[in-house]
């Protein structure tokens, strides 16, 4: 029997309209604070290349964590395995910008989906290519197979200005030399690549290569092997949410990543990818809604990877 796709993510407005409101946006990056909360939108595509969406699917929004997936994809491409001699694969169990954890573990960040984690990902990156910016932003419009994607400055200013807590961190793990090149730098990136901005169409497309083995669908070109596109959405399932991620791997079923602009983008192997947005977040980070969205939408139509 067929499902009736466009019905479910209809039916999910309806049913997730009483949250509308709920929640806080992220407001201690200031230029987030401006963003119209009631937005909601939702697209899904098949990996047929069918698609369905509703709402604000198609209005842009600050990325943020989202952008650390496609920051490891492209560190594991260039580096592999070395890639994990620096960065472990464990879930949190505490904020994204914790320091104490970093302090406990000596500088080893817990996984790469935490602010710690990132910032030595990115400092992989500056050391791998030559143009680390402009690279990572092709790499980003290579894999949503679209040009007009860009770094909002304004996010990026707002987050390099009140940045202090990732200054710590970034400078905590200079100390302990999990960070070669220059702090300024490594900040300088991460700021970029958070403050990318992207819709959820745009997302859905990007994330198609983790539901196709690492390849990019259409063109078949492989940029991860099965065994690291295996790896990254393991990774996604388990510590994609911050310290919610076994809420959402017990609510939804599916591996994705967040963001706190509220963006959340969620696969199926082989199946179909979906990207959810609305800026109001719980105290964990997480859109309210988007989450909502996501475990009704495994419920109605029976697709989670358990």
């Amino acid at each position: 029997m067929s499902i009736d796709y466009q019905r479910i993510l209809d039916e999910i407005v309806e049913e997730t309209a009483f949250l509308k409101g709920k929640g806080k946006i992220a407001d201690y990056i200031p230029e987030l604070a401006k963003v119209v909360p009631g937005q909601f939108g939702i697209y899904l595509r098949m990996m047929d290349g069918t698609a369905y969406h509703t709402g604000d699917a198609f209005t842009r929004f600050s990325i943020q964590s989202i952008s650390k997936v496609f920051a490891l994809s492209l560190a594991v491409s260039l580096l592999g395995e070395k890639v994990w001699q620096r960065v472990g694969v464990e879930p949190s169990g505490t904020a994204f910008n914790s320091l104490l954890q970093l302090e406990y573990e000596k500088g080893i960040p817990r996984n790469p989906f935490i602010n710690a984690g990132a910032l030595v990902v990115v400092d992989m990156l500056i050391s791998e290519l030559s143009h680390p910016k402009e690279d990572l932003m092709e790499y980003i419009r290579m894999l949503a197979g679209k040009q007009e994607i860009y770094i909002n400055e304004r996010v990026a200013d707002s987050e390099k200005q009140f940045g202090y807590r990732n200054a710590a961190v970034a400078n905590l793990l200079k100390d302990f030399g999990n960070i070669n090149n220059r702090v300024e730098e490594v900040l300088d990136l991460y700021y970029d690549m958070c403050s990318i901005d992207m819709n959820c169409e745009e997302l859905s497309q990007s994330f198609r290569i983790f539901a196709n083995h690492g390849k990019v669908p259409g063109t078949d070109k492989p940029i991860l092997t099965p065994s690291q596109t295996k790896r990254q959405n393991a990774l996604m399932q388990s510590c994609g949410f911050y310290d919610e991620s076994g809420e959402f791997t017990f609510t939804v079923g599916l591996p994705g990543k967040s963001g706190v602009g509220g963006g959340i983008v969620a696969l199926f192997p082989e199946k179909f990818t979906i990207a959810v947005w609305s800026p109001l977040l719980n105290e964990k980070g997480n859109s309210i809604m988007g989450m909502k969205a996501l475990e009704l939408f495994t419920t109605k139509s029976g697709l989670s990877i358990f």
